[in-house]
């Protein structure tokens, strides 16, 4: 047969769900064995791939929800029909064929067949837990880095990250505003590191040289700042 492209596929997933989702959660809300087999039997085109990839994905979202309860009960119905392909393989046949020997298996079935199946579906959801963590982290990990991003200084630097870099006497100029303590510091500083760190706040936005004290000598810029706080 031909091999679809990972695109055609998703293509053909996404269509599949389209015309199908109603019934893909109708299946996935069922309960009794009778029920699904009922179900299946009744529609048989939604034994396959396509609705296996729809449940696990419907899990995953679930636990994300953190509606862990319900994403058990999809789990169930997911693992059923992993059972339906898998069997459908097995003995080389179309897995619409297997629907009613699968149902009548696990309810006839002996233990080790029940206990196989319930081992299939444990294993399954730690699987659906562990991904849906990731994808939460995933995604906290793109709103950080939005918020980085829409902090960037002039420069392209992180104030967050430059402010963490500080040592510790700067740090102190900037949460208390203090122009007077940063200039002192500064004076304290080799002058090396202390314009590698100026230029840091500079380019990350912590710093905003004004451009009219820039020109000033720093004895009338020290005046006007000093009139400026008397006036306040």
């Amino acid at each position: 047969g031909t091999r679809l492209t990972e695109e055609e596929k998703e293509q053909t997933q996404k269509k599949f769900v389209e015309e199908n989702e109603p019934l893909l959660k109708q299946y996935g809300m069922l309960q009794k064995y009778d029920d699904s087999k009922r179900f299946l039997l009744e529609h048989p085109h939604l034994a396959c791939e396509y609705t296996a990839n729809y449940l696990v994905l419907w899990c995953i979202r679930l636990e994300m929800d953190e509606k862990h309860d319900l994403m058990c009960h999809v789990a169930h119905q997911c693992i059923c029909i992993q059972y339906v392909l898998e069997l459908g393989k097995q003995l080389e046949v179309d897995p619409r064929s297997c629907i009613s020997s699968f149902f009548t298996r696990i309810q006839m079935a002996d233990q080790v067949y029940k206990d196989a199946f319930e081992d299939e579906l444990k294993g399954f959801k730690e699987r659906v837990q562990l991904r849906a963590r990731e994808k939460l982290e995933e995604a906290v990990k793109e709103i950080e880095e939005e918020e980085r991003q829409e902090r960037l200084g002039p420069g392209g630097l992180d104030p967050v990250e430059v402010f963490e870099s500080l040592p510790e006497s700067l740090q102190k100029c900037f949460e208390s505003r203090d122009l007077d303590m940063l200039k002192e510091v500064i004076a304290t500083m080799p002058e090396e590191e202390a314009r590698y760190h100026m230029k840091r706040c500079v380019d990350s936005g912590l710093w905003v040289p004004d451009a009219k004290n820039a020109e000033v000598a720093p004895q009338e810029g020290q005046e006007a700042s000093s009139e400026a706080s008397g006036a306040e």
